[in-house]
């Protein structure tokens, strides 16, 4: 890994293209940067221009000047002179609060998403977007007594049922507890898997963009800092000044290869070796995402011994660059996976490490927290 990753080459369906300048007060928006993911996450702290882009893209501010492209279609060009109204984008947007109608059922709640779309060019399945999100149980109910994951997934319907062509997401998860957030988000990573509306997501927390996203764009100030597949972005700790070598690490794509009952565990099988993890209720041979965080990477030279840790990786050092707060980000190619520790200095003086060098990547258990693992069938798209 030799610096920054560079933003994503212009793939064959770009699904969303940003070149926008835009001044609100003394803030200014400096936005660049193209993605293909199924679910672009738009990641930064608050106050870094997250909530004003997705505003732009959804047509709810004018940009001074630039353009946004979704699928190919122009919704801005300024110098062109195309403004898309909000109402003919064809965009579906979910906000922090599901903000739906209370003296209204589920099911009536969800068909009113249907007024955003024309009559001949509605496709949207209500019966498959109802069993994708698993509220089928909830029609007759009202919202009003929905729980809060309950009506994000029911807000998330009305949106799709407009027939969108882009899904917007403004920090759905944020009023959540984690067991709510746990309770949603195999309904997220069903709907990138199988739906066929891509998303963008806003969010600021580094386990949720690490479970959930394929593609990233990081925000700092009004500014791209970096964008692109979610696995390359997501290893460079200075990416993520506010968490650092706390939060940023390494995605990595295995299935269930067995479960081992007795012990309540389930073995991974990674492009390197096996990871044992905490019993999943998931079958054999099912994608799972994992993410291992730099910080609960230990680097040995030789294979351990006598160590109460389970999970251990062979790989070789690919790339060493300076980290946060003084430390190294050692990467290392572990069968294909790209794996990264972060460490002292002096802990890489120590064991001399340097490019090329082969290692053992002991993992920590506690790397394994249910944030941190999930569907992995949409892959890095």
């Amino acid at each position: 890994m030799d610096g920054a990753p560079r933003q994503a080459e212009v793939s064959r369906l770009m699904i969303l293209d940003v070149d926008l300048h835009h001044q609100q007060g003394g803030f200014t928006l400096q936005t660049r940067f193209q993605s293909d993911g199924r679910l672009t996450a738009l990641f930064g702290p608050s106050g870094s221009g997250k909530t004003t882009l997705v505003n732009i893209i959804g047509g709810l501010i004018n940009p001074d000047e630039g353009h946004v492209r979704v699928k190919e279609r122009v919704l801005v060009d300024t110098r062109q002179g195309i403004l898309v109204p909000k109402h003919r984008r064809r965009i579906g947007y979910v906000f922090q609060e599901a903000r739906l109608f209370p003296h209204l059922t589920v099911k009536q709640n969800l068909l009113f998403g249907r007024w955003f779309s024309p009559r001949r060019e509605r496709s949207a399945d209500f019966a498959a977007i109802v069993d994708l999100l698993g509220i089928g149980h909830l029609l007759t109910r009202w919202s009003s007594g929905l729980s809060g994951g309950e009506r994000q997934r029911v807000a998330i319907g009305r949106a799709l049922l407009s027939d969108p062509h882009l899904l917007l997401l403004d920090e759905p998860l944020a009023s959540l507890d984690e067991e709510r957030k746990t309770e949603i988000y195999p309904y997220i990573e069903r709907l990138r898997d199988e739906g066929n509306v891509p998303m963008v997501l806003v969010s600021h927390s580094v386990p949720e963009i690490a479970r959930l996203a394929t593609s990233i764009v990081v925000l700092n100030n009004g500014q791209v800092t970096a964008s692109g597949p979610a696995s390359d972005i997501l290893r460079h700790t200075k990416f993520f000044p506010q968490s650092g070598p706390i939060e940023a690490g390494a995605l990595v794509e295995t299935r269930v290869l067995r479960h081992e009952e007795p012990y309540g565990l389930t073995v991974l099988q990674a492009a390197a070796g096996t990871l044992t993890v905490a019993r999943l209720d998931l079958p054999v041979d099912a994608p799972v995402r994992v993410r291992l965080r730099a910080r609960d990477i230990i680097l040995s030279l030789s294979p351990p011994e006598g160590l109460s840790a389970l999970n251990v990786l062979p790989g070789l050092i690919a790339a060493m660059e300076e980290g946060e707060r003084g430390s190294i980000d050692v990467t290392l190619d572990c069968g294909g996976d790209s794996i990264v520790a972060s460490l002292t200095r002096k802990s890489v003086e120590r064991l001399g490490l340097r490019p090329g060098l082969p290692v053992q990547a002991i993992i920590k258990s506690i790397a394994f927290d249910r944030e941190a693992l999930g569907s992995a069938r949409a892959g890095n798209m």
